[in-house]
């Protein structure tokens, strides 16, 4: 008894070797975006895990730390946090701080202006991490989108071969026909396989980013409020 396996391994092959030039050009641009694609999706959850994990693990340092100067030493074990180098950059920006005295003497305008430039900076920080985990996954739009389109220009070619066929033979029967609908069917079906992984993996990713840049957002507003606390509390031994 034929094993049905191979019967359908053999087709599938045979239909791709027999297919015409214009056909397997389709084929392995189809072929080469998916590839692309699925390398995309394995680094991207790789990386975005990665934030996720170290992104808690230095939420928890932060809160729990006893001063800044504790947690300082322990942000470069959080490499791989966006979170933590927000916090970098804030620390940054906080040193060029003339020192809290010379802030209240200088008056809360300039105060205001320096706790300004602390945000600007780790907003501009924030944004540099989000285009970091933004850049390629633009590729898994344009392969969801577009594979199908190249699928169906396959498909196209292949019912226009199968119209020449019946024109040239004069016969309408499922010999002359059948090989270009396999082109047609094969280019299509390939398209589709192509698109769906992309399109799901780029929603996926797309949402956790989305969620990585609202905690981004988050612990910019709670830093800034530590730092108007710190400000506020040396106002205060100041004045007493």
């Amino acid at each position: 008894m034929p094993n049905h396996a191979a019967i359908v391994q053999t087709g599938v092959v045979g239909l791709i070797s027999d297919s015409g030039p214009v056909a397997k050009f389709v084929l392995l641009l189809l072929l080469m975006a998916s590839v692309f694609c699925w390398a995309i999706i394995f680094m991207k959850y790789r990386s975005l895990r990665r934030a996720q994990v170290q992104n808690t693990e230095f939420l928890n340092t932060f809160w729990h730390g006893k001063n800044l100067d504790e947690i300082i030493a322990k942000v470069d074990q959080f490499s791989a946090s966006p979170i933590a180098v927000i916090f970098q950059a804030g620390m940054k920006e906080m040193k060029r701080f003339p020192g809290l005295d010379g802030e209240i003497n200088g008056g809360a305008d300039r105060s205001s202006d320096r706790i300004e430039n602390i945000y600007r900076a780790m907003i501009r920080t924030s944004q540099s991490e989000v285009a970091v985990f933004e850049r390629h996954i633009g590729w898994l739009a344009t392969t969801a989108s577009a594979a199908p389109f190249v699928g169906l220009f396959g498909t196209v070619w292949g019912i226009m071969n199968s119209f020449q066929n019946i024109g040239a033979t004069g016969a309408a029967n499922l010999a002359v026909v059948a090989p270009g609908i396999s082109e047609a069917l094969i280019t299509t079906a390939t398209g589709i396989g192509a698109a769906i992984p992309a399109v799901i993996a780029y929603n996926h990713f797309a949402g956790q980013i989305k969620r990585i840049s609202i905690e981004m957002e988050g612990f910019s507003h709670d830093f800034l409020n530590i730092v108007q606390r710190s400000f506020s509390n040396a106002a205060g031994r100041k004045g007493s």
